[in-house]
């Protein structure tokens, strides 16, 4: 039998009116647990009255709870809305039901209804501001093991909330709790999933130590797979490495260092940049040299910044090697002969974009073998490279004047509002970058005493906070002073490459990420 609107205010009058021993009428409490069954108006009066008074009726708390959500899963949407949201008044005497009434408002997140989505977000919020460790282990519940629409939104809702939450929404073994089920979740993750995660790890308050970033690096190391070899012809593994070593960039410093991947890109990435095709990139037939060349760049700029942060070099000293053979395939010897052939190096086509990013590296971790050059071997080494950086230079000291005869006469204005411009002014950085790197390896043995700012990023004005998404360092380490207005870049560089045939391309190109399910590549279905 339902109870009509006026015996659920007579109701509410007995209980009110007893007060703290409101307890003693678990009848009249019960006679608006009926109330649900009734008409719209008894169904939102129930809705209210069953959270005011829940904290007095323990004995009837299951009761209670499956009531409200009945409620919750009405045909109407006003008498939803009005039950989500006093489930967070159920908590707020008792924590014990919060994990399972998170779980639940965390299933109602799929709703299609922009105004019932707004009033879940609220209460779950509620839940959080209540107990966020609480809270927490409902929305774990759901992405650990709910479908996959309710995973995808209590991932975002989770990602989301970290973001926002202070210092003081939530405990340090709340914050330690979240990692650790993080880690859990990671076991099974799409790209997107993960740089998510990421993201909202990364704004934990107790991981914006030095400790906490190595952790978090650790986590990005594991989930590139360190161990397994590197294969340029697979889209999966090329997003992996990127994305994972992009992530890693903002985390790596003087005190948590970058040598795991420094290694592997040196080792696994450096010899393989040859076998990405277009094939593997899957991308359309529109510009496909470029986007090759794009991923190819921008795997050898991330090596380059990552190689300032390998700290006493003891880790790396076995990279220095296959990093030199890859920067000798950059670096040709000069033709041989007469004639035409023999005067190529008039006007060279060399790879000057990759060659700063290479000789950048070298130029980091070279100088922790200190015997590459001078041991009783290297002799053949060292003159095979002089010969090489001869070459080079002379075709670089070319493509040198015609920039500057190209840009002669130029304002500032030019300079920063057209596209060729811009890429000339870039490429004369990198040619500059080259001819410094270049004087040093020049030195007998070879030095590595210079410093430079690579060409593709801005002066850095500092310390700044470890930002949520990745971004890339300063690749010189440590903190850069603040420049003087004259020395201001005057525009911001667009990616690219520059060889003695300037790319007229702009800004476009090749844009890094992870495509489909929950594998890191196109198709969904394999997991891992």
């Amino acid at each position: 039998m339902s109870v009509d609107v006026e015996q659920l205010y007579k109701s509410f009058g007995v209980l009110a009116d007893a007060k703290d021993k409101a307890k003693e009428h678990t009848e009249v409490y019960k006679t608006i647990l009926k109330g649900v069954e009734g008409t719209t108006a008894a169904k939102r009066l129930s809705a209210q009255f069953i959270s005011r008074f829940f904290k007095h009726f323990s004995d009837q708390a299951e009761a209670a709870i499956n009531a409200l959500l009945d409620l919750c899963e009405d045909e109407d949407p006003g008498i939803r809305k009005a039950a989500i949201k006093e489930i967070p008044n159920l908590c707020k005497a008792n924590k014990e039901h919060l994990g399972r009434l998170s779980d639940v408002l965390v299933q109602l997140l799929v709703s299609d209804d922009s105004s019932e989505l707004s009033v879940v977000n609220i209460a779950l919020n509620a839940l959080f501001a209540i107990d966020s460790k609480g809270t927490l282990s409902g929305i774990f519940s759901q992405i650990l093991n709910g479908d996959e629409e309710i995973r995808e939104k209590a991932l975002k809702f989770l990602c989301s909330r970290l973001k926002s939450s202070s210092e003081s929404d939530m405990s340090k073994e709340a914050e330690e709790y979240v990692l650790e089920e993080c880690k859990k979740i990671l076991e099974d993750v799409t790209g997107d999933e993960f740089f998510s995660i990421m993201e909202g790890l990364s704004s934990l308050h107790h991981l914006q130590t030095f400790q906490g970033r190595q952790q978090l690096v650790n986590i990005i190391a594991e989930q590139m797979h360190l161990d397994q070899e590197f294969d340029a012809t697979d889209a999966d593994s090329v997003n992996r490495v990127s994305q994972c070593v992009s992530m890693a960039q903002p985390l790596c410093s003087k005190n948590v260092h970058a040598s795991r991947f420094v290694n592997y890109m040196c080792q696994k990435v450096v010899s393989s940049l040859s076998k990405i095709t277009t094939e593997t990139l899957n991308g359309n037939s529109d510009d496909k040299e470029t986007k090759q060349t794009d991923v190819k760049l921008d795997l050898l700029k991330q090596l380059a910044e990552m190689s300032a942060f390998c700290g006493t070099g003891s880790e790396v000293v076995e990279s220095v090697e296959p990093l030199f053979n890859g920067l000798l395939e950059c670096m040709p010897l000069p033709p041989e002969g007469n004639g035409e052939a023999a005067n190529a190096d008039a006007n060279p086509k060399l790879q000057f974009s990759y060659v700063e990013c290479l000789m950048f590296a070298f130029h980091q971790i070279g100088r922790f073998k200190e015997d590459f050059f001078t041991s009783d071997d290297a002799a053949a080494r060292l003159k095979d490279f002089r010969i090489r950086l001869q070459y080079f230079a002379r075709g670089l000291q070319v493509y040198i004047k015609q920039l500057k005869a190209s840009l002669e006469g130029k304002t500032p204005t030019q300079l920063r509002s057209e596209p060729e411009n811009r890429i000339k002014v870039i490429a004369l950085k990198t040619c500059n970058n080259v001819n410094t790197l270049l004087r040093d390896l020049f030195h007998n043995p070879p030095a590595y005493k210079s410093s430079v700012q690579v060409s593709w990023k801005k002066q850095s004005t500092g310390n700044k906070p470890m930002p949520a998404k990745p971004q890339k360092r300063s690749s010189t380490g440590g903190d850069s002073e603040v420049k003087k207005k004259s020395e201001r870049t005057l525009y911001r560089a667009p990616e690219g490459k520059y060889s003695s045939n300037i790319s007229q391309r702009g800004q476009g190109g090749y844009k890094r990420g992870f495509r489909g399910g929950r594998k890191w590549g196109a198709s969904r279905g394999k997991r891992y």
